[in-house]
């Protein structure tokens, strides 16, 4: 086995348990598949984490889900899908009011990182990044662009930041 895989390895051993909740009415009702969740479970489990994706219609039930997978024991919450401007794009609001502290600048690196790769529309998502208890959530866009720029940015990250809200080190 090479270095990287024994690395890797190490890694889902020991980075922990992510859920990923796609808030969208259409996937929800079988409308249409559910595309941004699943790539947000292969980044999250490339960077090696155990990983699931849940799909509730927007509103409410994202804030729900997001208790609920922290209260399970989820270190990581990543939820795609409601941060736009549409009436039922409500992400962030369900999200706010759990957050015991806030991680504005990697909601900011990720909206760069859209703008970076020539997205304009980038600026208009509204995501939210923090803590909830010691888990770290982050609302992603539902876009698989968007969720793919944002995986690049948690990749640099999101390993060294469960860590340290486990008690790490710097």
């Amino acid at each position: 086995m090479s270095p990287a895989g024994a690395t890797n390895l190490a890694r889902a051993a020991s980075l922990g348990r992510a859920v990923v909740i796609t808030a969208s009415d259409r996937a929800a009702a079988g409308v249409y598949a559910n595309r941004s969740g699943p790539l947000a479970v292969e980044g999250l489990q490339a960077m090696g984490f155990e990983a699931e994706v849940v799909v509730v219609p927007d509103g409410e039930q994202v804030g729900t889900q997001i208790r609920s997978a922290v209260d399970s024991g989820a270190v990581v919450v990543l939820t795609t899908g409601g941060t736009g401007l549409g009436p039922r794009d409500l992400t962030p609001e369900v999200t706010a009011p759990l957050l015991t502290r806030e991680l504005p600048h990697l909601a900011d690196w990720i909206a760069r990182r859209g703008l970076e790769q020539g997205v304009a529309t980038a600026v208009l998502s509204r995501g939210l990044a923090g803590m909830v208890d010691g888990c770290i959530v982050v609302n992603l866009p539902g876009s698989v662009g968007g969720v793919r720029d944002a995986l690049w940015v948690l990749d640099q990250v999101l390993p060294h930041a469960v860590a340290q809200a486990a008690g790490g080190d710097h």
